[in-house]
């Protein structure tokens, strides 16, 4: 089963963070509460653990972005597994394309 990796509330007033620093990459194996990633805010700069032991199936969140509390930062599951909902909105969107071009 996948676990997914929000960005936790890092204070009473903040509402995002940035990603600083990835810590690990996809692939690499995590076990719980290891440090993920860097995360920097107005108030504090903080490493997030991961949630979950397993393999780092996905990063969804790059270097630099800004993601608000409670937003995806990554998904974590077992080898070989899938990242859920990442793959599925890549088969709309080509439907739609060769729709578009059959019309001309």
């Amino acid at each position: 089963m996948a676990f997914s990796v929000q960005m936790p509330a890092l204070g009473e007033s903040v509402t995002e963070g940035t990603v600083t620093r990835w810590l690990k990459q996809e692939g690499d194996t995590v076990t719980v509460d290891e440090p993920l990633l860097e995360v920097s805010t107005d108030k504090v700069d903080t490493e997030i653990p991961a949630p979950a032991s397993g393999v780092l199936l996905k990063i969804l969140a790059q270097e630099d972005d800004v993601v608000e509390v409670g937003g995806d930062l990554a998904t974590i599951g077992e080898a070989g597994e899938a990242a859920p909902a990442a793959a599925a909105p890549a088969p709309a969107a080509e439907d739609e394309a060769q729709e578009l071009g059959s019309g001309a």
